[in-house]
């Protein structure tokens, strides 16, 4: 009798599906806000999946991570105070807190649940959450950026896709609020999906962003398990911006991805993406 294989498939579009083989399902949940999934994969090894949607796999959260942290981390001088909206399984607090200089992080989630089970089942990820620089507020992203001014040199939006919970992060209403959290220098930046399948939403968060803030800049990277696998970040900057960084002051510190020679080459783009962005 033949050995039975299970599959998990994430419907990335109406019209594709990425597969991956699981050996096992090591935890499920219904949290207050979404459906919650650990999966041992044979490809990607541990596998964080939110309402069916792949956020995270050991063997390549190190992409995702670093690009989205180390990019404004090295275009800020001096980023002492920084925060992250979304991100429970601490993969970008464990970036942040690479940087000597960086005084405080704060974690803002909204599912607790999501940073439990990742400090449970993805320690390589969750690592540094209990930090003394660390510190975890439960609450709603939208809601805390919109109370707090002038607080930080950078926020890291690392939000899901842009249904239920995340809805909000993509609006100008959002990035609004994130330039008055900001302090006179601040810069943030926010994952904004695939340039393959999500144009529209690019599109529309360049604008928004670039219509607030003074300089704007689409970078981009390589995720295997994100849709298309090529993946856009948007960051917006009050002061600072990232093409004009002196590369040889970039510090050498503990990365797979992220390197002082790629800094400002994530930022040229292909001409389909700059038509995007026009």
């Amino acid at each position: 009798m033949a050995e039975m294989e299970l599959w998990f498939t994430e419907q990335q579009t109406p019209d594709l599906g990425f597969t991956c083989k699981i050996t096992k399902t090591i935890y499920t949940a219904k949290t207050q806000y979404q459906e919650l999934a650990i999966l041992e994969t044979k490809q990607f090894g541990r596998m964080l999946v939110l309402d069916g949607a792949v956020q995270t796999t050991i063997a390549d959260e190190f992409c995702y991570h670093e690009l989205i942290s180390h990019v404004p981390l090295f275009t800020h001088p001096n980023p002492k105070k920084v925060a992250v909206i979304g991100g429970g399984d601490g993969g970008v607090i464990r970036e942040i807190l690479k940087h000597d200089e960086v005084e405080k992080a704060y974690l803002i989630e909204i599912d607790r649940e999501v940073i439990e089970a990742s400090k449970k089942y993805l320690p390589e990820i969750s690592c540094a959450l209990d930090d003394e620089r660390a510190e975890v507020i439960i609450t709603d992203g939208i809601k805390f950026v919109s109370e707090n001014k002038n607080m930080f040199d950078v926020i890291i939006v690392d939000s899901t896709d842009p249904v239920g919970p995340a809805v909000g992060l993509f609006q100008d209403s959002f990035y609004k609020a994130v330039f008055e959290c900001l302090k006179e220098d601040g810069l943030f930046v926010a994952q904004t999906e695939s340039p393959f399948y999500d144009q529209d939403l690019i599109k529309n968060v360049f604008h928004a962003v670039k219509s607030i803030f003074p300089i704007t800049r689409l970078y981009l990277g390589f995720i295997p398990t994100y849709p298309s696998g090529l993946w856009s970040f948007t960051l917006g900057s009050k002061r600072y911006d990232p093409l004009e960084v002196d590369i040889s002051r970039i510090k050498r510190i503990d990365t797979k991805y992220y390197n002082p020679e790629l800094h400002k080459a994530l930022f040229a783009l292909p001409t389909f993406v700059q038509e995007i962005i026009k």
